[in-house]
């Protein structure tokens, strides 16, 4: 979805689109500036991610994000409160590949295309859950 659309990342529409709340460093430079920021990534999705950080952005600035295993996305500035925006990317990415470590073997093509990260969420429970003890 581009910008120029008409359904670009808004009200309702960003309410609809599957997001996960992580934690995850990404850089992010305002356009013709020269200054790139290191912000937190709070939630991230196909069509854009909420970051924090102490760098100044105004709502329509055009972005560009350096994202873990996906490389630049461009985007822009779709809301500002306090330390906190949203950003609306141009193109959609893939946001699971963000999430992957950085030095898996699914995000340079491995053999290992689809490895599992359990970095951001807990594991899935044992297929025998009579052996676990309770706490």
């Amino acid at each position: 979805m581009k910008v120029g659309d008409v359904k670009t990342m808004t009200g309702v529409e960003t309410r609809s689109v599957s997001r996960d709340s992580l934690f995850l460093l990404a850089n992010v430079s305002v356009e013709q500036q020269s200054a790139q920021h290191r912000v937190r990534v709070r939630n991230l999705s196909d069509g854009g991610m909420m970051g924090e950080g102490t760098m100044k952005v105004n709502r329509g600035n055009r972005v560009d994000v350096e994202l873990r295993n996906v490389g630049s996305v461009k985007g822009t500035v779709a809301w500002v409160q306090d330390q906190r925006f949203g950003i609306a990317f141009d193109e959609e990415i893939d946001s699971q590949a963000a999430r992957a470590p950085s030095n898996s073997a699914g995000a340079h093509g491995g053999a290992d295309a689809n490895p599992v990260s359990y970095a951001h969420r807990a594991p899935p429970t044992p297929k025998d859950s009579n052996n676990l003890r309770k706490i």
